[in-house]
């Protein structure tokens, strides 16, 4: 059985989590990782996850999305 692990504690998220952790929409967080610079997507073969601190860091830095 696997713990399940809050969120606000994991290193990478999912897009649908990074959504609910941020209240950004999961369309506006897809729009964002595909630019090519973005500094809080990481691939796993086909799958994207969302780096946590460095999307935090990206949503601090930012005044408009």
């Amino acid at each position: 059985m696997r713990d399940k692990v809050p969120v606000w504690e994991k290193v990478c998220m999912t897009i649908e989590e990074a959504a609910s952790y941020s209240s950004i929409g999961i369309n506006k967080i897809e729009e964002l990782a595909k630019r090519p610079k973005c500094s809080f997507v990481l691939y796993i073969g086909r799958k994207k996850l969302i780096k946590r601190k460095e999307f935090d860091k990206y949503i601090s830095q930012s005044i408009e999305l």
